[in-house]
């Protein structure tokens, strides 16, 4: 599915789905701010980095697998989706093949999926 800035997305129940495949082997990256991620959370298992430190440090910000590895499967996530796609819509730009947007973000997420995630 498509979504906004025209980015591939994907839906929280595919998210799930995706995560509870038994070769699941992606990178859930969580582009919120270090204040937001107290209110609502997917775990420990996800990446955070906050968009203002891409914005700062650009490919540098990224953990050196994601930096090393542009055919590696990612979703990326926020509040609402917005600021997610366009850091989807960027590092497509910049190369990397398998990137998804988590369609509404986190609050879709609690939503559809798991109220206990915390809304905000």
């Amino acid at each position: 599915m498509s979504n906004l800035y025209g980015v591939p997305g994907i839906s929280p129940q595919e998210l799930v789905q995706k995560s509870q495949l038994d070769d699941a082997d992606f990178i859930l990256l969580d582009v919120r701010e270090q204040h937001e991620l107290a209110l609502a959370s997917l775990g420990d298992w996800v990446t955070h980095v906050p968009l203002s430190e891409l914005a700062d440090k650009e490919q540098e910000a990224l953990p050196e697998l994601i930096r090393n590895d542009k055919e590696m499967e990612m979703v990326v996530m926020c509040h609402h989706g917005h600021r997610s796609a366009q850091v989807t819509a960027w590092l497509l730009h910049h190369g990397w093949t398998q990137v998804w947007n988590l369609d509404g973000g986190i609050e879709a997420y609690a939503m559809t999926v798991d109220p206990g995630v915390g809304r905000y």
